[in-house]
């Protein structure tokens, strides 16, 4: 399929309503595919907290789109994770899902920031939510 390849870096974020409407309307605006990038919990380094997100996230992410959704485990640091893939030289737009500002780890580091750093457009999405505990991202 031509068109841009669209990283998308979630993780507890994966299936939110934000994040799905998010990939449903890049969808719509012209031909693109998706990978789904969910770093691993640092103290999970069996990654099976990772892969039940994308167990449950690519079925929703390929319904919104209506295409097939790659997935991949990235490293734990989730900066790390996504320099990881746009060293392959093929992403050509970035979305990073979080949570909260008020529980999110990956905000308080400041992570769209140094995304953005990295020269591709970038899409924040914070999925809403009331009782996400803290310590835990995206």
């Amino acid at each position: 399929m031509a068109g841009a390849h669209v990283l998308v870096v979630a993780h507890r974020t994966a299936a939110t309503p934000r994040l799905v409407e998010a990939v449903r309307a890049r969808a719509e605006r012209g031909p693109c595919r998706f990978t789904l990038l969910v770093p691993r919990d640092y103290w999970d380094p069996d990654t099976e907290r990772a892969t039940a997100a994308i167990e449950l996230a690519v079925p929703v992410l390929e319904d919104a789109c209506g295409s097939r959704v790659e997935a991949v485990v990235g490293a734990s640091d989730p900066y790390v994770a996504v320099r990881g893939v746009v060293a392959g030289g093929d992403v050509d737009e970035i979305i990073v899902s979080t949570l909260p500002e008020r529980v999110s780890r990956w905000l308080r580091r400041d992570l769209p920031a140094r995304v953005e750093a990295l020269g591709l457009p970038t899409t924040v999405v914070i999925a809403q939510g009331r009782h996400a505990p803290a310590g835990r991202d995206g």
